[in-house]
C-alpha cells in the first residue's frame, strides 16, 4: 500500500534545532493534518517530506507514485495564462498539448473558474481566482499524494468553503491522500483523518487527535462542536499559548 512514513526525524538550520524525533504514517486515501503556531517548523517538515530540503537525520520513506503541491501563495507563471498555467505539470509529463488543453479546462471549470478566465493572465486575476487555479494545477495530474501547505489561509469563508468542498469530494472517493499543514483548527477538523499538534523550540509532536466521521458527514455543528471541545485541550492551550495573562 503506498504510504510516507517519518521515523524519527530530526532537523536543523546551523546551531537551531528545528524538528525534534518527529513520527507519522500518512497511508493511502487519508488526509493528515500538521497544526501548530506559525514558526514552529511545519513547513520545514513538509518540505523533508515532500524531498525539497535534504533529511539529515531520521527518515523519510515516500511509495506514494505520484505528489502535487499547493501552497498560500498561488505560484503562478505570469506569463501564460490561466489554461497554460494549469497545463503545465501535464505537457512536462509528456502529454499531447491538445489533450493537455482539454483537461485543464475541464478541471478549472470544476474549480470554479468561468470559460471567460481561460485567456486571462495571472495580473488580472484576484487572489481568490489565482488559488482556483493552483488547485487545479496541482490536481489536474491526478496526484496519489497532495502536499497543502496553508492554501486557504488567505481566502475569504465562502471560497475556502468552496474549494475544501472540492477537496472532500475526491477524498471521499478515495482518489486522493493529503499532509495539510495550517495553523486553523477548524480546517484541519473539517478535512482531516488524524491531526498532529507540533509545539515550537524544537518542533516536536505533543498530541494526536483522531476524527471517525467521514469529511463528506462533517457540517458545521460538527466543526464548530469538535473545535469548542478542543480547544479546551490543554496541550492545544498550551501549544498555541491561549491562557489568560493576568
Amino acid at each position: 500500500m503506498e504510504r510516507l512514513e517519518v521515523k524519527g526525524l530530526n532537523h536543523s538550520f546551523g546551531f537551531t534545532k528545528i524538528l525534534h524525533d518527529i513520527n507519522f504514517t500518512l497511508n493511502k486515501g487519508k488526509v493528515l493534518s500538521i497544526v501548530g503556531p506559525s514558526g514552529g517548523g511545519k513547513t520545514t517538515l513538509m518540505h523533508l517530506c515532500a524531498d525539497l530540503l535534504d533529511v539529515e537525520e531520521g527518515s523519510v520513506t515516500n511509495t506514494f507514485s505520484s505528489s502535487a503541491f499547493a501552497f498560500q501563495e498561488a505560484r503562478l507563471l505570469p506569463w501564460k495564462n490561466v489554461i497554460d498555467n494549469i497545463a503545465l505539470a501535464l505537457i512536462a509529463k509528456g502529454e499531447k498539448k491538445s489533450e493537455a488543453i482539454k483537461k485543464s479546462q475541464a478541471i478549472a471549470l470544476k474549480f470554479g473558474l468561468d470559460e471567460d478566465d481561460f485567456d486571462k493572465f495571472p495580473k488580472d486575476l484576484s487572489g481568490g481566482m489565482k488559488q482556483r487555479v493552483s488547485f487545479a494545477r496541482a490536481l489536474v495530474t491526478k496526484p496519489s499524494l497532495l502536499f497543502l501547505d496553508e492554501p486557504f489561509s488567505a481566502l475569504d469563508i465562502g471560497l475556502k468553503k468552496e474549494l475544501q468542498s472540492v477537496l472532500i469530494d475526491m477524498i471521499s472517493k478515495k482518489e486522493l491522500s493529503v499532509l495539510f499543514i495550517t495553523h486553523d483548527l477548524m480546517e484541519a477538523i473539517r478535512l482531516s483523518d488524524e491531526m498532529l499538534l507540533l509545539k515550537a523550540d524544537p518542533g516536536h509532536i505533543v498530541k494526536k487527535f483522531r476524527f471517525d466521521i467521514v469529511q463528506n458527514q462533517r457540517d458545521d455543528k460538527y466543526v464548530y462542536g469538535k473545535s469548542a471541545e478542543i480547544l479546551q485541550d490543554s496541550e492545544i492551550i498550551s501549544t498555541f499559548e491561549l491562557e489568560l495573562k493576568s
